[in-house]
């Protein structure tokens, strides 16, 4: 099953190809902590003064990727069609390398992560029933008796 990625996505991605691998790999971090603990808008801010682009091209690219991990964490996606998936985004082998370890290092986190924030659904606890019916009763009819 290959994941399919908008055109907004496929361009919030698209600034991972303009950054080291380091960086690439700080920002899967970056993802996985987002998933953990929310938005960090100091850590945006402080990877975007280091790289000298915008707090939101830094934010955009860790919401791209962390999309890219729920996803494919949460379909369960092989290696082959991950590696298929983000082909298409035309990143270098080296940086698909990456993002592939970065989803087979963090996938079951992420799994475990997401099963935490669904909601609980109402299921029954016991499936015990206990009837009480009372039957019809008829009333007895006098017999007329003749006299």
């Amino acid at each position: 099953m290959l994941l399919v990625l908008s055109d907004e996505q496929k361009a919030h991605l698209g600034f991972l190809t303009r950054v080291e691998s380091a960086v690439v790999s700080e920002f899967g971090r970056i993802a996985v902590e987002f998933l953990r603990k929310g938005s960090n808008p100091k850590i945006y801010e402080g990877a975007a003064r280091k790289l000298d682009v915008t707090s939101d091209t830094v934010q955009h690219g860790v919401e791209g990727l962390t999309y890219l991990l729920i996803e494919s964490s949460k379909l369960m996606i092989s290696e082959v069609d991950f590696q298929d998936s983000v082909l298409v985004l035309g990143f270098s082998e080296e940086l698909n390398k990456l993002l592939l370890q970065l989803y087979l290092d963090h996938r079951k986190e992420i799994r475990d992560i997401l099963s935490e924030l669904s909601p609980a659904l109402p299921h029954y606890h016991s499936l015990e029933w206990r009837l009480d019916v009372q039957e019809i009763s008829r009333p007895e009819v006098e017999q007329p008796t003749s006299g």
